[in-house]
């Protein structure tokens, strides 16, 4: 699948070494089809890591996709420059009258702050209302799952003993479900982070629909208004080396942190991780590109009722 980026996006030329097809503006302007809009909006620190990671995941179905990074205006970015949010982010603002086919809310490491205490959570709270109206399906990754489900459904997180830190397994409830269609029995998916929303928590919510759990993990995939919300408490789309990077970071840092489990071949940090949930990782993605955004959005974003405001009575169609 084709994916659209600008010409200059730092992370392009790792893209099409690992084979994976981009295409720039005047050629996906020539190309008889309607593009699947994706808004991205990117929480995470350093911007780049995160832009290839997704764009990766994005690569995997025959749709052309056109991609828009989103930022918030109410923060200011310590670990990205300005120059590269200038040139290939979208503040907020500017972006809230347009309409989506799907939204893609990153994590960010923010855990052990109240959400009311994130400088943006105000801005990041009219984010979800206008995706609520404006956009087909929405996806939320890890911190972005946990701050969605707080202000939809009112599910708290809460601390864990120790950080969820590794590469676990997990059970898949019903595969006949589109989003896990070809899934295996069980798969496996990374986690990093000091919090989660309870099991108990979220089985009482009757709007969400589990899924997929982890023994260990806790629940890594629910979704409610059949797939228009769909929350992924763990990171499929990180890269071999992430958990290896985010050990050795905080090794320096000082911190008390234990090995990722699962990840090292015989707990040994010297030696090369397995890259084991890639597979998993890319039929995810798919499946929600396929059947919640491709299959369930309108041919014409902008100039139909649809492109105004998605209908209270979507999920029931």
């Amino acid at each position: 699948m084709p994916v659209k980026i600008p010409n200059d996006l730092p992370v392009r030329e790792i893209l099409e070494k690992e084979n994976i097809f981009v295409m720039d503006t005047h050629r996906a302007t020539h190309q008889d089809i309607r593009p699947i809009q994706i808004c991205i909006l990117n929480l995470m620190p350093i911007k780049e890591d995160t832009e290839l990671q997704i764009l990766r995941e994005l690569s995997n179905t025959p749709l052309q996709i056109d991609v828009t990074f989103m930022r918030m205006s109410t923060h200011k970015s310590k670990h990205t420059s300005k120059s590269h949010l200038d040139t290939f982010y979208e503040r907020f603002d500017s972006l809230k009258k347009k309409s989506f086919d799907g939204l893609i809310v990153t994590g960010a490491p923010l855990e052990q702050m109240e959400f009311e205490e994130v400088d943006y959570w105000e801005e990041l709270t009219q984010v979800f209302d206008w995706a609520d109206r404006r956009v087909t399906s929405a996806f939320f990754i890890c911190w972005g799952a946990q701050a969605a489900l707080y202000h939809y459904y009112g599910l708290p997180k809460r601390m864990l003993k120790e950080k969820m830190f590794g590469v676990f397994d997990h059970r898949v409830y019903n595969r006949k479900t589109p989003l896990l269609r070809g899934f295996d029995d069980s798969f496996k998916m990374p986690h990093s982070r000091h919090t989660e929303v309870a099991v108990r928590d979220i089985v009482k919510c009757k709007e969400l629909t589990i899924l997929a759990q982890s023994e260990e993990a806790g629940v890594a995939l629910c979704m409610a208004q059949n797939g228009r919300k769909v929350f992924l408490t763990g990171h499929p789309e990180y890269g071999r080396m992430q958990l290896r990077r985010e050990y050795e970071r905080d090794l320096k840092k000082g911190l008390d942190i234990a090995l990722p489990k699962y990840y090292f071949p015989n707990d040994d940090p010297t030696k090369r991780p397995l890259l084991t949930w890639r597979a998993a990782a890319n039929n995810l993605y798919t499946n929600w590109l396929n059947y919640y955004v491709y299959q369930s959005t309108p041919f014409a974003l902008d100039g139909t009722p649809w492109g105004e405001e998605i209908p209270d009575n979507y999920a029931s169609r």
